[in-house]
């Protein structure tokens, strides 16, 4: 079996970690190939990994069955997520309309502002 380098090291926030334990098992199973991807594969799918617009956050899209999540992160070391060698996973949801998509973009906002001070 080859063993994969990784190229990025993975961080999560308390908020995170609190949306993951709720995941059930199978959605779980996707976020650990969505994170393994993240950790290994230096170009990522902008069908995987998307910049937010106006932000300096992107997102991680997971699909499992009709549900789609994503999870805002940020590159704490810079701004190109493909050149960053260090990433933090910020808060996650499962997208359900855009409506509530911008309380969840600020949310990570804020969650990244608590984290710097």
């Amino acid at each position: 079996m080859k063993e994969t380098k990784e190229i990025r090291s993975v961080l999560y926030s308390d908020e995170f970690n609190l949306f993951y334990s709720e995941l059930d098992e199978r959605t779980k199973v996707k976020y650990k190939q969505g994170i393994d991807i993240l950790k290994t594969v230096y170009v990522l799918s902008t069908k995987f990994v998307k910049r937010i617009v106006n932000t300096n956050l992107y997102e991680m899209r997971i699909s499992v069955g009709y549900n789609e999540y994503r999870t805002v992160l940020f590159c704490t070391d810079h701004e190109n997520v493909i050149q960053a060698t260090k990433i933090i996973l910020l808060n996650g949801f499962l997208k359900k309309s855009s409506k509530d998509y911008n309380k969840y973009i600020k949310r990570a906002i804020n969650i990244l502002n608590n984290l710097e001070s």
